[in-house]
C-alpha cells in the first residue's frame, strides 16, 4: 500500500520555532513578531490578519534574508534521511504549512514531493498580501486531497505530523496522526506521540519494523 506522509513546518520540523520568528529575526523585529505569534495561539487572530501584518514588518525583506533563515533554522534532525526513506519506498511525503511558501518551498531541495504555504506577494516585496492566497486549517485538509489526487492515494492512505491547533483539521481527516512536539489539545487527538528533537525516531512510529531509518 503506498502512504502519504503530510508534514506540518513550524514546531513539527523546526524545533521549538517557527518560520516567521526565524525570518524576523534576520530583519531584527523579534518582538514585533512574538506579539503576533501570541496573538495567533490565543486565536486573537486568524491566518489572514497574521499574514498582513507580517508582511508589513517584514518590508525590506530579501531573497538573501529568506535563506539565512532556512539556513540556520533549528530543523529536527533526520528530514531528509526519513524523505529518503519514503520515496525508496515509494512512498510520498509532503509539506503543508500556513507559513511563506518563499520559505517552505525551500524544503523540496530537502527531498519533499510537494510544499505548500501562503502565498505571499513575490520577494522583495512590492504588493499587498492577497488573503486568497493564504492558507487556514480548512485549506491543509483541501491541499491534502488535491496531493491524494496527484499521487493516486486516498485519505486512508495518509499520515498526518503536527504539533498545534492548525493541524487539528487535518488530524481528523485521516487516520494515522503523529503529534510532534505538540501542545496537549493536538497530543491527545493523535495516533502517536512524540518528544524529541530527530525526526526519524517521529517516523519509527509510524514505519515500525518495517523502517530501516534510525537515529544515529
Amino acid at each position: 500500500m503506498t502512504s502519504l506522509h503530510l508534514f506540518d513546518l513550524d514546531g513539527t520540523l523546526m524545533y521549538g520555532s517557527a518560520a516567521p520568528v526565524e525570518i524576523s529575526r534576520q530583519l531584527g523585529v523579534d518582538r514585533q513578531i512574538a506579539e503576533l505569534e501570541r496573538a495567533f495561539a490565543a486565536q486573537e487572530i486568524g491566518p489572514h490578519d497574521f499574514s498582513v501584518a507580517a508582511r508589513e514588518l517584514w518590508a525590506d525583506l530579501t531573497l538573501a534574508h529568506v535563506r539565512a533563515a532556512f539556513d540556520g533554522s533549528p530543523w529536527l534532525a533526520g528530514i531528509r534521511d526519513v524523505w529518503t526513506e519514503i520515496r525508496e519506498r515509494g512512498d510520498y511525503c509532503a509539506v503543508i504549512s500556513l507559513s511563506p511558501s518563499f520559505f517552505v518551498e525551500l524544503l523540496l531541495e530537502w527531498g519533499a514531493h510537494a510544499a505548500h504555504g501562503s502565498v505571499y506577494p513575490t520577494v522583495p516585496f512590492t504588493q499587498p498580501v492577497d488573503v486568497t492566497g493564504i492558507l487556514t486549517p480548512e485549506r491543509k485538509v483541501d491541499i491534502a486531497d488535491r496531493l491524494c489526487a496527484q499521487f493516486g492515494v486516498g485519505r486512508a492512505d495518509c499520515v498526518a505530523y503536527g504539533d498545534s491547533r492548525t493541524d487539528s483539521m487535518l488530524f481528523e481527516a485521516v487516520p494515522r496522526s503523529v503529534a510532534v512536539n505538540a501542545r496537549p489539545y493536538l497530543a491527545a487527538r493523535a495516533t502517536y506521540v512524540y518528544e524529541g528533537r530527530d525526526l526519524r525516531e517521529a517516523y519509527q512510529l509510524v514505519g515500525g519494523a518495517r523502517s530501516g531509518v534510525e537515529a544515529s
